[in-house]
Order: C-alpha cells, then structure tokens, then sequence
C-alpha cells in the first residue's frame, strides 16, 4: 500500500470483485475502468484485473480491481485472490433471486479468506431491468444492515466505492 518513488500515487489498494457467474461484474468492471459496456460479454475465466487512478483527499489513490470467475469449478483458484485486499464489490443480478440467496455464501468465503478489516460493499446490478426484479429493495437493505456491509447502486460506483474505502483507510493510518 505504500508508495514506491517510481510510481505517481500515493496509494495502491487492491479490490474484489465477487459473485456468482452471470451478475455482471465483468461489465461493471469494464464500466468503472473503461466506461465501456457489452451486451455480449463471456464468461471470466479464472481471475482478470484492470486499474484506475483518482484523487481522493488530495492523494492519488490506484485501484488494482480483481473481477474473479463465478463459476464454482474456479472457487479454489479466486479464493487466493482475496488476501491483501481492502475493499470487495459483492454483486448480485436483482433479476435472479438465487444470486442473491447465495451472498451469504459469498460473505462467508470472503470473511474466511480476506482481512477482517476489508471493506464490504453489496451491490445489486442490473436494476434497470425494473420489469424483471425479483429481487425486492428492502430484502437487499435487510440484508446489508444485517451482514455489516456497504451498499451501492452501479450508477454511484464509479468513485463512491474507492473514496469511501480511501478514507477509512487514510482515516486508520493516520490515527
């Protein structure tokens, strides 16, 4: 997380991108990294990992974000990416309530294997597909009051996630 004198930031934070196959975390990867988006994306194999660089509180904070595979078969491979990061973008398909059922199960593996201090958020993608929604709002607030976690709209991701993670931890570092 430190700076290295050859590198133009301030802050290196590494973040997950978690949830089952199909949700949609490649796209808002590609969204939040790119401003691109793809109807047809395939499926992620393994782990892929994009970068973006913003300035929160007058330091230049770089995002490392790891978009790892949904797929139970990659469960052993992506498990290892969670050490060392300290923030998790939880997701699921507002459309497809096993997908929300299986936060918890995301939760757990995520605790199991990340820093007990890694910040949580819990988004639900795909919310303009209002006349598919099987997944009711107030489930979802449920849920992220009951879990500890952060919750986020993909319109609002592009910054609030990496602001909000930036100064909790500059708040601890300076304390």
């Amino acid at each position: 997380m430190a700076r290295r004198p050859d590198e133009e930031y301030d802050y290196l934070f590494k973040v997950v991108l978690i949830g089952d196959s199909g949700v949609g975390k490649s796209n808002l990867l590609s969204r939040f990294t790119r401003n691109e988006f793809c109807l047809e994306s395939k499926s992620t194999i393994g782990v892929e990992f994009a970068t973006r660089t913003l300035q929160v509180e007058g330091k230049t904070i770089k995002a490392q974000i790891w978009d790892t595979a949904g797929q139970e078969r990659y469960r052993a491979i992506t498990s290892a990416y969670y050490r060392g990061a300290l923030g998790a973008l939880l997701v699921y398909d507002v459309t497809k309530p096993t997908t929300f059922e299986n936060v918890s199960r995301w939760l757990k593996e995520l605790r199991d294997h990340a820093d007990s201090n890694i910040v949580i958020m819990l988004i639900g993608n795909k919310t303009d597909l209002k006349h598919l929604r099987a997944v009711a709002t107030e489930d979802a607030q449920g849920l992220r009051r009951r879990k500890d976690c952060h919750s986020l709209r993909p319109p609002h991701l592009k910054q609030s996630m990496l602001k909000r993670l930036s100064r909790q931890y500059l708040q601890k570092s300076t304390e």
